[in-house]
């Protein structure tokens, strides 16, 4: 499959918006826990506070050329101070069991159905990966999945993440990851 892969800068971070509340509906259709929660969740309120939130972004789209590039994929994946994972909404993990004050997160990551099972996820991973690793003072990584998205939470534990707890009575799963 002839797809392209760009990083965008965040100013360009518009190009994931139908994606990203693709995935809201997405993750909303296959949670049992208070799927409600989903329902004022969308570009606007994730995707667009969690970059102003951040020390540093990183967006990687995929488009599909044969489409009129049509952004078939996204990943989001940032750096951001560990006080920023404990506010209103929850507390997503132990602050105290951070050593660091910055973490690393794989915070979205989104393929349409009919490009998922061509690599496009482990390759989007992959480049997260990479530029989480080129922040030598961030040691700890995390990735938050909700709840009945188990195709998700295998591929990250694939990945080598594990699984730390869960959040809000299991409606997010915690999968957590140190620096190699």
């Amino acid at each position: 499959m002839n797809l392209l892969y760009e990083v965008i800068p965040e100013e360009k971070a518009e190009q994931c918006r139908d994606l990203c509340n693709e995935l809201m509906n997405f993750q909303q259709s296959k949670a049992v826990i208070t799927p409600e929660r989903f329902d004022s969740m969308n570009f606007d309120t994730r995707m667009l506070p969690s970059i102003k939130n951040a020390l540093h972004n990183y967006i990687v789209t995929v488009k599909d050329p044969h489409k009129q590039d049509e952004v078939v994929a996204y990943v989001y994946t940032n750096i951001s101070p560990k006080e920023a994972y404990s506010n209103q909404f929850a507390t997503f993990f132990d602050l105290s069991s951070v050593q660091r004050d910055h973490v690393g997160c794989l915070s979205q990551f989104y393929i349409k159905e009919g490009y998922r099972q061509f690599g496009v996820g482990s390759r989007l991973f992959d480049m997260s990966m990479d530029w989480l690793n080129t922040f030598e003072d961030v040691e700890d990584y995390f990735v938050f999945t909700s709840n009945g998205n188990q195709e998700a939470l295998e591929f990250y534990k694939r990945k080598g993440f594990t699984v730390s707890h869960d959040i809000l009575e299991g409606f997010i799963t915690v999968l957590r990851s140190q620096r190699k």
